[in-house]
């Protein structure tokens, strides 16, 4: 089957333009033109992804954001930010509420489209390593995507896994805040190294009690403890 994506915007040319250049990629796509409808259609059809504008009518795009992510049916279904206000505390709100990424518009429709393509392929692909990775009561299954502490289970959006998989891979040595942004969103992001501080305070919250597995290297980036 197809991935399912909705496209959330409440100008009629940009969403036939993504729609158009979706379904030449060969995905499925849903629309909607404000943020009640698209809060509906992401409950009632479960998207693979969401490409979400930030200024729309009824309920803004951070307002859904922020709605998906208090609803445990919704809250795995990554989403993209489309945006005409590309400032950095813009960025950090939308990453706080939930979102994945974060695309400032005018966008370039084929960067749109790679993006979109990896984090779909984080959801769905195989992991080549059998072992599991354990790290003081945190245990993650890179082939069941699973994540537990002390033996309950964890639920993570596919960033959040992504990232932790990465510093559990290297427990022990650093990571820089570059290295994870390679890493984790396999792509360069310019100037966006506070994307990964947000994230990172993210997945200590998931965490809970073993939060402090993740240690800050203060002008570096981030270790998962040896």
């Amino acid at each position: 089957m197809s991935e399912l994506i909705l496209v959330v915007d409440d100008e009629a040319d940009i969403r036939d333009l993504l729609v158009f250049n979706l379904k030449r990629e060969g995905y499925d796509t849903l629309e909607a033109s404000d943020g009640a409808e698209a809060l509906e259609l992401a409950r009632s059809r479960r998207p693979s992804l969401i490409l979400l504008d930030v200024m729309l009518p009824r309920l803004d795009g951070l307002a859904v954001c922020r709605e998906l992510g208090k609803d445990r049916s919704t809250e795995h279904i990554p989403v993209i930010m489309l945006t005409a206000r590309g400032d950095d505390v813009d960025r950090i709100v939308g990453f706080e509420l939930g979102a994945d990424d974060y695309v400032v518009k005018p966008f370039n429709t084929r960067e749109l489209l790679l993006r979109v393509k990896a984090m779909l392929r984080r959801r769905v692909q195989p992991e080549d390593e059998d072992p599991l990775l354990r790290c003081h009561g945190v245990c993650l299954d890179p082939q069941a995507h699973k994540v537990t502490v002390n033996d309950r289970p964890v639920e993570l959006t596919a960033i959040q896994f992504c990232l932790l998989r990465d510093l559990m891979r290297s427990s022990g040595c650093v990571r820089s805040r570059e290295e994870l942004l390679s890493s984790v969103w396999d792509y360069q992001f310019e100037g966006y190294d506070r994307t990964v501080d947000t994230h990172i305070k993210r997945l200590r919250a998931r965490l809970g009690e073993a939060a402090d597995i993740i240690e800050t290297v203060r002008g570096i980036g981030y270790r998962c403890k040896g």
